[in-house]
């Protein structure tokens, strides 16, 4: 078992659980982050520190495509290890429909002192 980030995360991109991963699987994107399954160790330290409960156990049913989105982007999108301001209109997209077509974005966050920078995004 591991965790995945799901379409919650999208817009909303909270911190919380970054801070408290104990071997920093999380990468981000531009809007929303996601979890490295290869590096996670099932802790689930992460799951309850998201205000959005965008963090699941990948044995929860109809999650695939959600780990095969963490799957990829984890592997070209950078690591974050520190906990960032949630941006300011986050709460405006907790639960918000169709996020995944509406705002995904597939390219790597601004590198920033927390998060190095990574190769670039393959669309």
């Amino acid at each position: 078992m591991t965790y995945i980030v799901n379409e919650s995360c999208i817009r909303c991109k909270y911190t919380d659980c970054v801070e408290v991963c104990p071997v920093d699987c999380f990468y981000e994107g531009e809007n929303m982050l996601v979890i490295h399954s290869d590096e996670c160790i099932d802790g689930g330290v992460c799951e309850p520190e998201c205000p959005v409960d965008a963090i699941k156990p990948d044995t929860e049913p109809g999650l695939e495509k959600w780990l095969e989105m963490n799957a990829k982007y984890s592997q070209i999108w950078p690591n974050i290890t520190r906990k960032k301001p949630a941006p300011p209109d986050a709460d405006d997209f907790v639960n918000a429909p169709d996020n995944i077509a509406k705002y995904l974005a597939p390219i790597p966050a601004k590198a920033t002192s927390s998060s190095p920078p990574g190769p670039p995004a393959a669309l």
